[in-house]
């Protein structure tokens, strides 16, 4: 275990010190910020990197094991409501605890004075990404094309932008990008991986992947609605 965590604080350490070089050449030089105030930074950066490293562990000994375990033992169910409505709660869930979208929310309700309150719009977010990935499970199931999904998930945004208040339309689709967040994303895709494990001539690669991809569709076409019929 503790091999891991050296392994894992490597890892990040290597990939945030380029943007910590960055910022530290920039405060020096162009704006002369004060030393207490570049240590506190480092201070800061140092925690990141712990933070970070222990949150990747968390998702690599934790997260991807159940989400792949329940989803391997989803379909020895038998039953399609029962996958349908684990899928669904697990996207809605996920995405209620993503910081993403909590950060996402929060200044949405700040800029807009509290006429898009903060809590409809994670639950909105949340089923929007839930029913997508149901969707996404359902087309492993029954060895649906991805295409014909993303055609009819982006024709239906398509459409709707035409109708979409314009104050709603950014923040539709930056919901869709924040729902692929630490979460969100390690453990959908796990749970993909693991129905598609265990279902007969399937290749989890082709059918475990592209998840997240329609998922992100959900909030986008969820947010509209709501400009639509708000």
């Amino acid at each position: 275990m503790l091999r891991d965590v050296r392994h894992m604080v490597r890892e990040v350490t290597q990939a945030v010190a380029p943007i910590v070089a960055v910022i530290i050449i920039i405060q020096v030089f162009l704006m002369k910020t004060p030393l207490l105030t570049i240590l506190l930074f480092l201070l800061g950066s140092a925690m990141v990197v712990i933070g970070i490293a222990l949150f990747l562990l968390g998702v690599k000994i934790g997260l991807l094991p159940m989400g792949e375990t329940i989803g391997s033992e989803m379909p020895k169910s038998g039953s399609v409501i029962l996958i349908v409505v684990v899928a669904f709660l697990f996207g809605l869930l996920a995405t209620i605890a993503e910081p993403d979208v909590r950060v996402l929310t929060s200044m949405v309700q700040t800029v807009s004075n509290g006429t898009i309150p903060q809590n409809p719009l994670i639950l909105v977010i949340a089923v929007g990404v839930g029913f997508f990935v149901a969707t996404a499970i359902l087309r492993i199931l029954y060895n649906v094309p991805i295409a014909w999904l993303f055609c009819a998930g982006y024709a239906a945004v398509l459409i709707l932008s035409f109708f979409t208040p314009a104050e709603y339309l950014p923040i539709a689709f930056d919901a869709g990008g924040v729902t692929t967040g630490p979460v969100t994303v390690p453990f959908i895709l796990a749970l993909g991986i693991g129905v598609s494990s265990v279902l007969g001539g399937r290749s989890a690669l082709k059918d475990g992947f592209g998840l997240i991809g329609l998922a992100s569709i959900g909030p986008i076409l969820g947010v509209m609605l709501l400009g639509v019929l708000g």
